[in-house]
């Protein structure tokens, strides 16, 4: 029971430290005049997705330390992973698409974040069939990364500027947000040492803990970025941020673990978490096209029901 509880308060500290150093990374990007567009799929997408950053990071020295199992470790970050990712691309779309009401999905948006978003789960896919995550492949997805922000630069629109809550002390702000990624870190560690221990007592397969207690935390930052963007109507926000997070989480969180210490990838994984997020990818992209760009709340109400599909179908078939 106290494992549990420290590994529960462990949690909201991660959450708590990633939003921290987000909003002070943020801070010190508007001092800079960066536009919300590039904001929101680089640095924000980043930033909120630092828990599960964190925890590959984490995962990785311990397995490489030998203080975590290969086998379980790897699967908890990536059942995590894509967990996370999966509330992000279905849940928090759709709850944002259905406060928003009609949104638009610009040309350039889709250019910038939409499509590397499908080509992030279609390359993550092909590199994790043969079951494992190779320093080869881990490579391959942080170059991926780079080349996403380097795209995204290029392409992404420059409309809707909004510098408020600029950073007047950037020392400070850093400082701040470098603070807090040592807490994020040092949370994730007393997750994953609770989570082996719960796996191995009760015979749960560690990518579904991943999914219900890092994956569903870790969707915590990317929730209050939602609220704030509905808030403030900003589409670019919002959607920059639920799109761009997965594909920072796959391609920097697989990457940097891959290239680290080597992942085993769960069959879950491939056999269901992947295929479905690409399905659910190119469904909703070939409904928005057919609208002319538009999302209504209906589309956002088929996305909401689409988590509770994956999820069900992953207790059921692949808990254990």
């Amino acid at each position: 029971m106290g494992a549990l509880l420290a590994a529960t308060v462990a949690l909201g500290v991660m959450v708590k430290a990633a939003q921290v150093a987000v909003d002070h990374l943020v801070a010190v990007a508007r001092a800079f005049k960066i536009s919300d567009a590039i904001l929101a799929s680089t640095i924000v997408a980043v930033g909120t997705s630092l828990p599960e950053i964190g925890s590959h990071l984490v995962a990785s020295a311990g397995i490489l330390s030998g203080t975590l199992d290969y086998r379980i470790a790897s699967a908890t970050v990536i059942g995590g992973n894509m967990g996370s990712s999966t509330v992000q691309q279905t849940l928090l779309v759709g709850v944002f698409v259905l406060g928003i009401g009609r949104t638009a999905f610009s040309s350039s948006f889709l250019r910038s974040t939409y499509y590397p978003m499908i080509l992030t789960f279609v390359a993550t896919l092909v590199l994790a069939l043969d079951g494992t995550i190779s320093r080869l492949d881990g490579v391959a997805l942080l170059v991926g990364f780079g080349a996403y922000v380097l795209v995204g630069l290029r392409i992404a629109p420059e409309d809707g500027h909004s510098y408020d809550g600029a950073s007047t002390n950037h020392v400070r702000d850093v400082v701040v947000a470098v603070g807090a990624l040592v807490l994020v870190f040092g949370s994730a560690y007393v997750v994953l040492a609770v989570v082996q221990d719960v796996v191995g007592i009760l015979g749960l397969n560690g990518s579904m803990v991943g999914v219900v207690t890092i994956g569903l935390a870790s969707a915590l930052p990317e929730l209050t970025t939602v609220v704030e963007a509905i808030r403030r109507r900003s589409v670019d926000i919002g959607l920059g941020t639920l799109i761009g997070s997965n594909v920072v989480n796959p391609l920097v969180g697989f990457g940097l673990g891959g290239l680290l210490s080597t992942y085993a990838v769960p069959p879950s994984v491939i056999r269901w978490d992947l295929p479905f997020k690409l399905f659910v990818a190119v469904g909703f992209l070939l409904v928005v096209r057919r609208n002319d760009g538009i999302a209504t709340r209906r589309e956002g109400t088929w996305l909401v029901g689409a988590y509770f599909v994956f999820v069900s179908i992953r207790f059921l078939f692949y808990a254990t």
